[in-house]
Parts: C-alpha cells; sequence; structure tokens
C-alpha cells in the first residue's frame, strides 16, 4: 500500500487553485477534491476515477453563506440546513447563476448539489480555498468508498498533488442526498440522516423525485472485486461472511456484533476493503434491518451486488 504523509488546509487549497486534485477527509467518506468551477480540474477527476460523466458531483462550501451564493434556497432549503449542517446532508436546489460550479461537475443540470461538510479539517480547506469544491469518493468508480487515509491513499493518491490527513470517517457511508426543487422536498439517495429525521423538520417527503440529479445512483455502484450477496443467514464455501447481531459469523468480519446500526454503516466499506484482499470466492452479508438508518445501508449493499435500489 502506498505510504503517504498528509498535507496542510493551506497546501490543499493552493494546489487547488493551480488546478490540481486533492484528497479531502470528510465525516462520511475521503473525497477526491478539486475546485468546483475548473471545468479542467473537474474532468481530471472524472479520468481519475473513470466515473461517468453523465452523474452530477457534490459541491462542498465552508458554510451555509457560501452555499447560498452556489445554490437558491427556499424556506425547505433553509429549514434543512439549519438543522443538519455542517453534517451528511447534501440538498439539491436551482443553480445560482454565476455560482461558481461549471457545467461538467452539475452534469449539465441546472441544480446543484450542495453540503456543508461536518469534519473540522474538510472546512478548514474550504475556507482557505474560498470557494466550493466538488469532491466526489476517492475511489476508482465503482469500488468501495475509502474511509481512512490509507485507502484513500491506495485507490487515487496517483492523482493528486496535496492530500489532508483527517483520520477515519466517523460516519462512514457517503451523505443523505434531498431534492428542494419546484417546491417539493424529496429523498434522492439515503444517508447518516435519515427519512424520518428529515421529515420531524419539513414534513412529509414527496414520492419519487429526480434522482439522476444525485451521485452515486447507478446500479453495481460501491462495489469490492468480490461478488457480493446479500441478506444471507449461511455462507457458501469460500465465502466471507459480513455479520450483523450476536452469533453471526466471525466476530472478526462483522460489520456489528451488538447490532448497532450506525456501527455498522462506519465499518462496511472497511470491511469490504479488507474482505477483498483476502480474495474470496465472495463477500456474503447478513440481513439489516432497513428502519433508520438501514434503509442507507440497504441502499449500499444492493447496489454493491448490482441492483438498483
Amino acid at each position: 500500500m502506498t505510504q503517504r504523509s498528509g498535507d496542510t488546509a493551506d497546501q490543499a487549497a493552493t494546489a487547488l487553485r493551480r488546478g490540481e486534485l486533492i484528497l479531502l477527509p470528510t465525516e462520511t467518506v475521503y473525497g477526491l477534491g478539486a475546485d468546483a468551477g475548473n471545468a479542467e480540474a473537474v474532468a481530471a477527476i472524472f479520468q481519475a476515477k473513470g466515473r461517468p460523466r453523465f452523474n452530477p458531483l457534490i459541491s462542498h462550501v465552508a458554510d451555509a453563506v457560501a452555499a447560498e451564493a452556489v445554490g437558491v434556497f427556499d424556506v425547505s432549503a433553509r429549514a434543512l440546513a439549519e438543522a443538519f449542517w455542517p453534517g451528511p446532508l447534501t440538498l439539491v436546489t436551482p443553480v445560482r447563476d454565476g455560482g461558481r460550479v461549471c457545467d461538467l461537475a452539475r452534469a449539465g443540470l441546472d441544480s446543484v448539489a450542495i453540503r456543508v461538510p461536518g469534519h473540522a479539517a474538510a472546512r478548514a480547506v474550504l475556507s482557505a480555498f474560498g470557494g466550493p469544491v466538488v469532491a466526489p469518493s476517492a475511489n476508482r468508480s465503482g469500488r468501495p468508498s475509502p474511509t481512512n487515509f490509507a485507502d484513500a491513499v491506495e485507490e487515487t493518491g496517483f492523482a493528486v498533488t496535496a492530500a489532508v490527513d483527517g483520520g477515519p470517517c466517523a460516519v462512514g457511508l457517503e451523505s443523505t442526498v434531498v431534492s428542494v426543487l419546484g417546491g417539493r422536498v424529496s429523498l434522492l439517495r439515503p444517508g447518516a440522516v435519515t427519512r424520518a429525521e428529515i421529515e420531524a423538520v419539513v414534513g412529509p417527503l414527496a414520492d419519487g423525485g429526480d434522482g439522476h440529479r444525485s451521485p452515486g445512483r447507478l446500479a453495481a455502484h460501491y462495489a469490492p472485486d468480490a461478488p457480493v450477496r446479500i441478506d444471507v443467514v449461511e455462507p457458501r464455501d469460500g465465502e466471507i461472511l459480513l455479520g450483523f447481531g450476536p452469533g453471526a459469523g466471525d466476530p472478526r468480519w462483522s460489520l456489528s456484533v451488538s447490532g448497532d446500526l450506525r456501527e455498522a454503516a462506519a465499518n462496511l466499506f472497511r470491511l469490504f476493503r479488507e474482505a477483498d484482499r483476502t480474495h474470496p470466492a465472495g463477500i456474503a452479508v447478513s440481513p439489516i434491518p432497513s428502519q433508520g438508518l438501514g434503509e442507507a445501508i440497504n441502499d449500499r449493499l444492493r447496489r454493491a451486488a448490482g441492483f438498483v435500489g
């Protein structure tokens, strides 16, 4: 595995201004970052990740004031921002004219995905840079997202000139994505901010929504090299079972021995990677409850197994 020392926020901001890529820690996963207004730098992200260009990117900003310089916020958007920012919630809003997010970063859409991350190191970089930074997960496209510095460097460290070491990611799953377009609020991607928490702020969510406006909505996403089976009680020969709850498989491979959903979310991508390194015949995953954070975990598992959630 590639060894690398972490850089400072100022070094990362300098790299961004030069149109170069960085590794950016957040509380969700590590991101591969670029100046959101620099189309050539954004194109370098797509090249490094091998990512389809129709998949939009999230613009990360330092605070809510910076967010409203990028997108047009209505009452619901402001209520959600006040409730959950800084934190693992992305809002999809109409793009603001002159908002410094290029067409390529938005996949040519008239909307923009915005987040104020909860990780202090990320906000330090964003403050030092002074503008929006697109930072999709720092994995090669379709693979599990990196949740620690070493894995981020191993995945896409070859493409960056600065890398900030923020330690292990506390959440371990990509952000919840909520659309606030046309007076409707809808959930586009589940995450650590749950459906119930969102509805407690803005009321019942609208059905449907424009899923193409959210990142991370492709089938066969977040997948390790080994085939993945989900909702498994008894693994097949040669499979590693990622268990959930007491007595579910080898505790060394358990997402959470106690059955804690937050612990399972934080461990999911790390254990995918560690299991893959043993070259198993497959990776099996115990059933995960669907309530609360379990909705997001099951979404990632269905995509890793090749299903559209």
